[in-house]
């Protein structure tokens, strides 16, 4: 229910673009707020843009569409505005969301990335994904599609880690040469759960630096953050339950960081990252 009512809020609040996956388990409540908020009167569904991703149990060519299928008809929507394969490897596919065999080892899956783009522009030819794009990439899986014979629609996305202490300038670079938007996640950094964080790395939102030029603007360090990324051209997806803070990350565009505060922010790049995808 949790879900329900942020997304509600988010929209109430100006947020347009809503980041959702298959495996975050909450799409039933995602696709019912943008519902609610429809029938209100409060937004068409033109306006919202969702980004639905492919899991990877579903690599192979001939479940990417009934993939897709089903997250619409969990979300109760027509189409998605951005469809991207969340990983570039793949799980053992069937039921199993992590499949594992006896030793608690995960079972992958021999994957053709090529093959599996192809399926994702046969979704975006039938119209049930506006876009198609990419999640976790590196610049040479980025190349073996770019590069791939026959290739009807290049990568509109890469929805990667990228916020102050991960700057990611290489790949950034090279996606702006090919049109390629950088989406980053964790742009606050993450939450500190050991599971599937690498808590060895300090909390972003304690920064210093961070703290420091907020307090200049009268802002918080996450405002200063989701500021630095967004005046990079990258595009933020920041997650919060909490009403405050989900207000908060929206009041950006009331201020700008200067050359010199934008190279200060660039300098605090440790090259590490909290999410470290250890699957």
């Amino acid at each position: 229910g949790s879900c329900l009512e942020s997304v509600k809020i988010a929209i109430d609040t100006g947020y347009r673009h809503i980041d959702g996956a298959f495996v975050y388990y909450n799409e039933h409540e995602v696709g019912q707020a943008i519902r609610e908020k429809i029938a209100e009167g409060r937004i068409k569904r033109e306006d919202i843009f969702y980004c639905g991703k492919l899991w990877n149990t579903c690599h192979p060519p001939e479940l990417v569409r009934p993939t897709l299928e089903k997250t619409l008809k969990i979300l109760q929507l027509d189409y998605v505005d951005l469809y991207i394969i969340e990983l570039p490897m793949a799980f053992k596919p069937g039921d199993a969301i992590y499949p594992k065999d006896e030793n608690g080892k995960m079972i992958y899956h021999e994957t053709d990335l090529c093959a599996t783009w192809e399926a994702m522009e046969a979704c975006k030819d039938a119209g049930l994904a506006k876009s198609i794009g990419v999640s976790n990439f590196n610049r040479r899986q980025l190349e073996m599609i770019l590069n791939k014979p026959g290739l009807k629609y290049k990568p509109v996305s890469n929805q990667v880690e990228c916020h102050p202490y991960f700057t990611q300038p290489k790949l950034l670079e090279f996606c702006r040469q090919h049109d390629i938007v950088i989406v980053g996640y964790s742009p606050l950094g993450t939450s500190r759960d050991e599971t599937w964080v690498n808590v060895s790395s300090p909390p972003l939102l304690k920064d210093p630096v961070l703290n420091a030029i907020g307090k200049k603007y009268n802002k918080t360090a996450a405002q200063v953050a989701l500021r630095f990324s967004i005046q990079r051209g990258v595009v933020v997806i920041p997650k919060s339950f909490n009403p405050q803070r989900i207000r908060e990350n929206f009041q950006i565009f009331d201020f700008s960081l200067t050359e010199k505060e934008m190279k200060e922010i660039e300098a605090l790049n440790k090259n590490v990252r909290y999410v470290e995808l250890l699957m």
